[in-house]
């Protein structure tokens, strides 16, 4: 991809000419009203069609869940006739099929498996975490296509980061209860106040799937510190634009 595009692209994925996957920034797009999804077509057909001219492929075949921090993964056999609604994950092994999740603060997460050539995109805040979404996509990759954890690559984008996203005591209770070695993601400063590494915590969730630790880039990009490159609703507010992560099989 042309670097002028201003598309971030993973290492762990650079090997792999028959695929395509990256995270936009605010540099991506002429416009800074960045949506993609909404109860209008006003609302983000302009920014599709941007992207798809960029990455030079059709308007319709950028996918995007309407996405409600569930625990749904939804598999994606053509390009669907309607709205993919209250979905969070995204699998395909079908060629030109470009799987989207919008985030700002929230933590991208876009998995292939080059043997089956398998791909999936994730949305993951502190919800999807505590609800283990990237873990259940991994299940779906291989329930349906038969795939071998440790054949899976797995990139975590741009987030908030652990030094800066505090949460709530109850937040940091279900944490416990659900993420493997939960203390490795929780951090209790002086005042009391708990912060949550959710780059940690999908890591863990990615082990605990089957995933090689050294299948697993992280990219440790914080999008609340990080305001001139990327989207942030806790800095500015939830109704700030989004970036996208996007992976597809060419």
């Amino acid at each position: 991809m042309d670097p002028e595009l201003n598309l971030i692209q993973y290492k762990i994925f650079q090997p792999f000419k028959n695929l395509v996957a990256f995270t936009t920034t605010k540099q991506t797009f002429s416009s800074q009203n960045t949506r993609f999804t909404g109860d209008s077509n006003e609302i983000f057909e302009s920014n599709r069609m941007e992207l798809s001219q960029k990455l030079e492929i059709g308007y319709g075949q950028l996918i995007f869940p309407r996405q409600t921090h569930s625990s749904c993964v939804a598999e994606i056999k053509t390009i669907p006739e309607s709205e993919i609604s209250e979905t969070d994950a995204l699998v395909t092994n079908q060629k030109g099929i470009c799987l989207c999740v919008q985030t700002a603060d929230c933590v991208p997460i876009l998995l292939f498996d080059p043997e089956k050539n398998v791909v999936a995109a994730v949305h993951a805040g502190w919800r999807g975490t505590v609800k283990k979404i990237v873990e259940l996509a991994v299940r779906k990759m291989i329930s349906v296509y038969d795939s071998n954890p440790g054949n899976i690559l797995a990139a975590v984008g741009p987030s908030i980061s652990p030094g800066v996203y505090e949460v709530g005591i109850e937040v940091a209770g279900s944490v416990r209860k659900t993420i493997p070695n939960s203390d490795s993601t929780l951090q209790k400063n002086n005042a009391g106040k708990y912060f949550f590494n959710l780059w940690e915590a999908n890591r863990q969730l990615l082990l605990k799937a089957g995933i090689s630790e050294s299948n697993i880039e992280i990219l440790g990009e914080c999008s609340f510190m990080n305001n001139e490159r990327y989207y942030s609703a806790r800095r500015e507010g939830i109704d700030t634009g989004r970036m996208v992560s996007g992976i597809m099989l060419g």
